[in-house]
């Protein structure tokens, strides 16, 4: 049962059964249903690991889902709505749809914080100029991001599949990176300006995370991630969960993974700044 929204919520989730800039495989549409029907099936409860029950705080609430338009129309629908929460003095933690999402979504958070950083759990580095003939791929979002300086800086963690292009273009745009391969050292987080965090489920090693359209070898176990998020030393304004398909993911473990996500990042975002 989706929880009513209110008005003195802080942060507000909203789907984004959005899978347009996917390539491969679609079915990331179908994702925000199936968190949802995770997060509430009575299997687990509705506490965060530092002991926030979330079915007994009114700080959160859930919007519901933007139903976007195709192309353009859509990207400007998905910004739009944003914008209206942003301007309510609202937080939103998004439930993508494919990882093409994100650029509406931090343009408009840039025009909501004058500094923004930028933390992307990614296996794939989503740099591409354009990816088979296409710009709002969802190989291509912080590309756009950052040729038009929506952030402060980017930092992307667990990647292990760029290529010399995509090399290339987090050169070009100063973009920092803790690979994959490198271990997971602490993250050299800029501190003291506001956080967005943008979530691909295959981060994760498809041993933990099965239920992804691009599932790449190699990638962070759940307690690395939820660890990272759990000590975030700079306050989180937004976030974003995305690549969950559940046409991957017969036995739904992925889905209980995002809806366990899901809390954590709710848990991280009402936390008080320090």
């Amino acid at each position: 049962m989706i929880k009513s929204a209110t008005r003195a919520a802080l942060v507000s989730v909203v789907g984004m059964p959005w899978d347009e800039g996917s390539s491969f495989l679609r079915g990331a549409s179908g994702a925000p249903a199936r968190i949802r029907e995770a997060l509430h099936c009575g299997s687990s409860n509705l506490c965060a690991e530092n002991g926030l029950d979330l079915s007994a705080d009114g700080r959160w609430s859930d919007f519901g889902d933007v139903a976007p338009n195709s192309g353009a129309a859509g990207r400007a629908q998905i910004e739009q709505t944003v914008a209206k929460l942003l301007a309510q003095g609202k937080r939103v933690l998004a439930l993508g749809g494919d990882h093409s999402v994100t650029y509406p979504i931090v343009r408009a958070y840039a025009h909501a914080f004058s500094k923004l950083n930028l933390l992307q759990f990614d296996a794939h580095p989503d740099l591409y100029d354009e990816y088979e003939g296409q710009r709002f791929s969802h190989a291509c979002p912080f590309a756009r991001i950052m040729e038009e300086g929506l952030v402060s800086s980017l930092l992307q963690v667990g990647v292990r599949t760029a290529n010399p292009h995509q090399r290339s273009q987090a050169a070009r745009f100063g973009v920092k990176a803790v690979e994959a391969r490198f271990g997971l050292p602490g993250l050299p987080l800029p501190t003291g300006a506001p956080l967005y965090v943008s979530l691909d489920l295959d981060v994760l090693d498809p041993a933990f995370a099965p239920g992804v359209s691009h599932p790449e070898p190699g990638g962070l176990s759940t307690r690395e991630l939820l660890s990272m998020i759990q000590n975030l030393p700079t306050p989180i304004v937004g976030a974003d969960i995305v690549e969950y398909n559940p046409q991957r993911d017969p036995t739904g473990i992925t889905a209980m993974l995002a809806a366990k996500l899901l809390k954590e990042l709710l848990a991280a975002m009402l936390r008080p700044p320090c």
